[in-house]
C-alpha cells in the first residue's frame, strides 16, 4: 500500500514569465502524475466495505468501530467487542475453573470481580425436588463417615440342669431338727441310709459382649476427586 506523491508542481509554472520553457506543461509530466495516482489508487482499500488480503494491521493508536454484540459476520472485531463477548460468556455468578493457574480471573481475563469459591467442596446440580439441593449455593455433607442408626441383638442361652447334694440321715436330721417330718417338710428324702436334698440351680450369671469391627470413618465420605482452582464472579 503506497501513498500518492506529486512529482510536478504545476502551480509554480503559472508564476514563470512567458517564453520560459519550464512554463510549458509536458505530456511526460502529466503521464508521470497519472501513473503515480494509478499506483496509489490500486494499492488502497475502498472506504466502503473493503476486502483486505494478506495480513492487515491497523496502525498504532487507530480506533475502529465496535460492532454490536452478537454480530456473527466477518466484520472486523475491536478489542472492546472481544472483551464484551468474553464478559457476556462469564456473567455475574459464573464459575471459572482452572486446573493449574491460581491467578484471579479478573487479572487473567481482564474484567469482573472474582472471589475464590467452593474450597474443599464439589459442585452438585440444582434439584428442586430434593430439599438438600433446592437452593443455590446450599452446602451440606460431611468429610467423616456417619454410621446409620441401627441395632445389634445378642442372645445368650445358659442351660443349668440343676444338681443334688447327698447327706447321711444323721446329717439330715441335724439339719432339720431330727424329725422325719421336718426332713420331708424341707424337701429331704431318705434313701438307703442317705438323705438327698431337693434339686436346685447354681444362679450362674452370663455376660455377653459384642466385639467392635470395621475402620475409622474419618475422611471416609469423599468420592473420587481432583483438585482445581474455582472462582465465582461477584461483580
Amino acid at each position: 500500500m503506497s501513498n500518492y506523491v506529486q512529482s510536478t508542481n504545476f502551480a509554480t509554472k503559472d508564476n514563470l514569465s512567458s517564453g520560459d520553457p519550464l512554463k510549458i506543461v509536458k505530456g511526460t509530466e502529466i503521464n508521470t502524475e497519472f501513473a503515480n495516482i494509478a499506483i496509489a489508487v490500486a494499492t488502497k482499500a475502498d472506504l466502503a466495505s473493503p476486502t483486505f488480503t494478506g495480513s492487515p494491521v491497523l496502525p498504532t493508536g487507530t480506533t475502529g468501530v465496535t460492532q454490536s454484540f452478537g454480530n456473527s459476520s466477518t466484520a472486523l472485531a475491536t478489542t472492546a467487542f472481544v472483551q464484551a463477548a468474553m464478559a457476556a460468556l462469564h456473567p455475574v455468578g459464573s464459575i471459572y475453573i482452572n486446573a493449574t493457574n491460581s491467578t484471579n480471573p479478573g487479572t487473567l481475563l481482564g474484567f469482573g470481580t472474582w472471589s475464590a469459591f467452593g474450597a474443599g467442596r464439589v459442585p452438585v446440580g440444582f434439584d428442586s425436588g430434593n430439599a438438600l439441593f433446592d437452593t443455590a449455593e446450599e452446602t451440606g455433607g460431611s468429610a467423616d463417615a456417619i454410621v446409620v442408626s441401627h441395632t445389634h441383638t445378642a442372645t445368650s442361652t445358659v442351660t443349668d440342669p440343676g444338681h443334688q447334694h447327698s447327706l447321711s440321715n444323721s446329717q439330715a436330721a441335724a439339719e432339720t431338727g431330727g424329725s422325719r417330718e421336718a426332713q420331708c417338710a424341707t424337701g429331704f428324702t431318705g434313701r438307703n441310709g442317705f438323705t438327698v436334698a431337693s434339686s436346685t440351680t447354681t444362679g450362674i450369671t452370663v455376660a455377653t459382649t459384642n466385639s467392635s469391627t470395621g475402620s475409622s470413618g474419618t475422611n471416609a465420605n469423599y468420592q473420587p476427586y481432583i483438585t482445581v482452582y474455582m472462582w465465582k464472579r461477584t461483580a
